[in-house]
């Protein structure tokens, strides 16, 4: 759990929540550790009703079913809609404030835990809910592979991911070609983003964050029991895919 300190994207969430479009512009800033900096359009996304998500991002809601754990879910906009279509879920965070704009908003079970804190006790899921580029907190190929696994082991049997990410290899940025580099003489994926999120004097620890190709994407799923089974386009680099696990 992050500490109070640390928690600069709940406070961002948290300052939006309370004071909305009518409150001072709110920027979260996003540092790599090349020192690349990206100053996003704050946590007004985060809090987007469904009509005013991408086509992609719709049309992924579509294959949810069943109890939906919802990994990394901010502020509750994809668990609360798929709560309002009569789906149940958990929706998890390591953002203690998040969790509590998650509560305030109606989400019925949120709870303050990272994805590498999720086990059995959590329950049995029918979905896991990857949205906003979260294939990326699983960090690493290693990591990938290591909690597909544990995933498989806290699903039913016909259980679904529905994971979003971004195909880092679509851009001509020059900043972003040379971190790729970077990435290679360390012995990185191109894709693996070490970052960390600040907000006025809140600044969140390193970490890894992964954002893959789909043949990158399907060698992370060999060997885990779980396969892809549709692709969802974006208009730009961005997408979901659909997984399920290998029949036996």
């Amino acid at each position: 759990m992050l500490t109070d300190k640390q928690d600069a994207f709940g406070h961002e969430i948290y300052d939006y929540f309370k004071k909305g479009k009518q409150g001072p512009p709110i920027l979260e800033i996003i540092e790599r550790d090349d020192g690349y900096i990206d100053a996003t359009g704050g946590p007004m996304a985060y809090f987007s009703e469904y009509n005013d998500w991408h086509p992609h991002q719709k049309k992924a809601m579509r294959f949810a079913r069943g109890k939906v754990l919802d990994i990394g879910c901010g502020a509750g906009r994809h668990a609360l809609y798929l709560q309002q279509k009569g789906l149940d879920g958990v929706g998890i965070d390591n953002s203690p404030l998040a969790i509590k704009v998650c509560k305030q908003r109606g989400l019925k079970d949120a709870r303050v835990i990272s994805i590498n804190q999720i086990d059995a006790e959590l329950g049995v899921f029918d979905t896991v809910l990857m949205m906003g580029n979260n294939f990326g907190l699983f960090g690493s190929y290693a990591g990938a592979k290591r909690l597909l696994k544990k995933f498989y082991k806290i699903t039913s049997p016909q259980a679904r991911i529905i994971a979003e990410t971004n195909d880092v290899y679509k851009t001509d940025n020059p900043d972003h070609l040379s971190y790729h580099k970077l990435n290679r003489k360390r012995g990185r994926m191109c894709g693996q983003m070490r970052i960390r999120v600040r907000y006025k004097k809140h600044t969140t620890p390193w970490l890894d964050y992964l954002m893959v190709s789909k043949k990158e994407m399907e060698n992370i799923l060999d060997g885990t029991d779980w396969k892809v089974d549709k692709y969802i386009e974006s208009e730009g680099p961005v997408y979901i895919a659909v997984i399920g696990k290998k029949k036996s």
